[in-house]
């Protein structure tokens, strides 16, 4: 059946023609924007995919110049503790020489003062965009840390950020006041006798330390048999009801600093133990100590069933009048003018040494870890931004082989249109 009002085959024709030409509007577009996906319209789930990534990859740049600062913060700080270190070692040359006895202690006391004064210069000049890490005693500074952004972590809350914590390590050898409160003496936190056993341990690992605590070494020897060591030898104690003032007299005391952990307040104990030692020519035979984590091992050679020293590690909380000492706080002490000065500096030099290459090493490994996560970093937003092009990007040799096939298809349905509308031209020729 044949009509005039009615083509079918037109109908068809005009339909593929325009959906053809709808498919040649999109791979133009394609090609014109280089995306497959360019808008909500296009794919509303992989463009909602797309543009969280696309935000993410902007949240890592921003992490990336936080990790800048903070390396070229700990860059500063790492060539500052080198630099005192250095200055140790040519002080440490100093003291060595001052332990002669026909040299001018006083020149090189001068000498000494000189590289001090060094010292703390370059500990003041040490900080990059206001932050020094090698100051670190006042507890209204803060933490005993300072926070770089690191990278991002996205989890079912949502995306925040994880920080990676920089360590503060003082090389100051002044003390700075504190301000916090309370004042509570405990005695006898951790103790130890030594009698025939010869030994015994501190543990303070049960201690919570906080900026400004202080900590005493409590010692008493008993020699009931005038054998081997005189009893005014090692007794140095502080009493259960004696005043934060009077506890500060102590000969080992040591006030914690911000970031201070239990294994830091012990190390220090000890070399103030040893430094006592020295000035006071007690030998390891007597006593001696060593620093394990957050224990004190304490040991003697001289004590029998008879002869006993007692030990005991003894606390005050955070005292507004308490004050905290740089971590080169014994160099401001060096006087060599003296033999017994030039002694107990050549006994204390070693472990400030020791302070100034730890501080150094520190700052290098926590460089080396900012450093790492920048290259991570670089690499995942690479990785993402990858993942964004397969998401949305074109494909562009398909898109121009695709837009001939469909332009030659173009022509075909224009034809066909053509054919289909010339049909009812035929049906002329029946009333003729």
């Amino acid at each position: 059946m044949s009509s005039i009002l009615t083509n079918d085959s037109a109908s068809i024709a005009l339909m593929t023609l325009q959906s053809i030409n709808s498919n040649i509007a999109d791979v133009q577009s394609q090609i014109s924007t280089g995306r497959k996906v360019a808008g909500a319209d296009d794919n509303a789930a992989v463009w909602a995919i797309a543009k969280t990534m696309e935000a993410d990859v902007l949240g890592y740049r921003k992490v990336s110049d936080s990790l800048a600062l903070g390396g070229s913060t700990l860059s500063v700080a790492r060539n500052a503790a080198e630099t005192i270190t250095d200055l140790l070692t040519e002080i440490k040359g100093h003291v060595v020489t001052a332990q002669g006895e026909n040299v001018d202690r006083s020149k090189i006391q001068a000498n000494i003062g000189a590289l001090r004064d060094q010292i703390a210069a370059v500990v003041g000049a040490a900080q990059f965009n206001g932050m020094n890490l090698l100051q670190n005693t006042e507890a209204t500074e803060g933490s005993g840390s300072e926070a770089v952004l690191g990278f991002l972590q996205r989890d079912a809350s949502g995306v925040r950020g994880v920080d990676i914590a920089i360590t503060k390590r003082d090389l100051g050898q002044g003390a700075g006041a504190i301000s916090a409160s309370g004042g509570t003496y405990a005695a006898a936190v951790a103790s130890a006798t030594l009698n025939a056993t010869q030994s015994g341990t501190l543990n303070a690992s049960a201690v919570t330390v906080t900026a400004g605590m202080a900590f005493s070494l409590n010692i008493f020897g008993t020699d009931a048999d005038d054998s081997t060591f005189t009893q005014t030898e090692l007794r140095f104690t502080t009493a259960a009801n004696e005043t934060r003032a009077e506890m500060t007299n102590a000969p080992i005391f040591y006030v914690a600093r911000d970031g201070d952990t239990a294994s830091d307040v012990m190390t220090q104990l000890v070399r103030r133990f040893e430094s006592y030692a020295a000035q006071n020519d007690i030998d390891e035979s007597v006593l001696s100590m060593t620093a394990s984590g957050s224990s004190i091992s304490v040991s003697s050679g001289v004590t029998d069933g008879t002869d006993t020293i007692a030990v005991s590690l003894n606390t005050l909380t955070a005292d507004a009048g308490n004050t905290i000492g740089g971590g080169l706080e014994l160099l401001a002490g060096f006087d060599v003018t003296t033999t017994s000065g030039a002694s107990d500096a050549l006994s204390q030099i070693e472990g400030l040494l020791t302070t100034a290459t730890n501080a150094a090493a520190g700052f290098g490994s926590d460089q080396n870890r900012l450093e790492t996560q920048t290259a991570f970093n670089g690499k995942l937003s690479d990785a993402m931004r990858a993942g964004i092009g397969t998401l949305v990007d074109a494909d562009l040799e398909e898109s121009s082989a695709r837009l001939q096939a469909l332009q030659v298809q173009q022509q075909l349905a224009i034809q066909a249109l053509s054919i289909a509308n010339g049909s009812p031209r035929a049906l002329l020729g029946l009333f003729r």
